[in-house]
C-alpha cells in the first residue's frame, strides 16, 4: 500500500469515490471523446445514484467532462459553467447490473461524434473503465493509452507492437477486444511513457486502423 492509498488523493468535495473518482469518470470520457462534448446523457447506477447528489458526485462528473481536475475548486459551480460552455446534458439513474455500486455510464455527443463509456470508481480516487462503445475493457487512466478501432484482422496486435518496439516504448499492457469474430475490434495499449507525435502519426497512417486516439494520463494525487 502507497500513501496515496492511506491520505486519499487531492481533491474538492466529501469522498474520494464519489467526487474525484467521478470527476477522473468524467476526464477520461472527455480524452476518448477528444474534444468538449456538447451533449451528455450521465447515467447513475448504485450508490451514485443513491447518495450521489449529497455527495456532488453529479457535479463532478459534470466538472471531468468540462475539462476541470478533481482538485479545482470551481467543481460546485459545474452545472453554471456547463450551462456557461453550452454543454445540454441531463442526468438519469440506471440499473447497470451487477457491477461495482460507483458507477456511471456517460453518454457523449460532439462534432457528429458519439460515445458510450461505462466507468466505476473504486476508492481512493482511481477508476476503473470497463466499457468503451460496447468494447469490454479494463483501464485505470494511470498510464498513457492509445485506443486503435480496426476490423478484426490476424496481424494488427503485431503491426502496432512493432511500431511502438521501434520508437523504444515500453508497453504496460496491450490487449484486443471484440465483440464477434471478425468484425469490429478496439485494441488497448498501455504504456510507461506517452508516445512522440511521430509515433501516433505512423500508426494514423497505417491502413488497417479506422481510427487511432491517444489518452494521455490521469494521474493521481490531484
Amino acid at each position: 500500500m502507497g500513501i496515496f492509498d492511506i491520505i486519499g488523493p487531492v481533491m474538492v468535495g466529501p469522498s474520494s469515490s464519489h467526487t474525484a473518482g467521478a470527476a477522473r469518470i468524467g476526464a477520461f470520457a472527455r480524452k476518448v471523446l477528444g474534444t468538449a462534448p456538447e451533449k451528455a446523457v450521465i447515467q447513475l447506477h448504485g450508490s451514485f445514484a443513491a447518495t450521489g447528489e449529497g455527495h456532488g458526485t453529479h457535479l463532478a462528473l459534470l466538472a471531468g467532462l468540462l475539462g476541470l481536475a478533481p482538485d479545482d475548486e470551481r467543481i460546485p459551480a459545474a452545472e453554471a459553467l456547463a450551462r456557461e460552455q453550452g454543454l445540454d446534458y441531463r442526468f438519469e439513474k440506471v440499473d447497470l447490473g451487477d457491477v461495482h455500486p460507483n458507477s456511471a455510464r456517460l453518454r457523449l455527443e460532439a462534432a457528429g461524434t458519439k460515445l458510450e463509456l461505462c466507468a466505476s470508481s473504486v476508492g481512493g480516487g482511481r477508476i476503473v473503465v470497463w466499457n468503451i462503445d460496447g468494447f469490454a475493457v479494463d483501464l485505470e487512466g494511470q498510464y498513457p493509452t492509445i485506443l486503435l478501432t480496426y476490423p478484426d484482422r490476424p496481424g494488427a496486435v503485431a503491426i502496432v507492437s512493432a511500431i511502438l518496439a521501434n520508437a523504444a516504448l515500453n508497453i504496460a499492457t496491450i490487449k484486443a477486444h471484440r465483440n464477434t469474430r471478425g468484425g469490429q475490434a478496439l485494441m488497448t495499449v498501455e504504456l510507461d511513457t506517452e508516445p512522440p507525435a511521430s509515433v501516433m502519426e505512423s500508426l494514423r497512417c497505417l491502413p488497417q486502423f479506422q481510427q487511432v486516439r491517444l489518452i494521455p494520463s490521469l494521474g493521481f494525487g490531484g
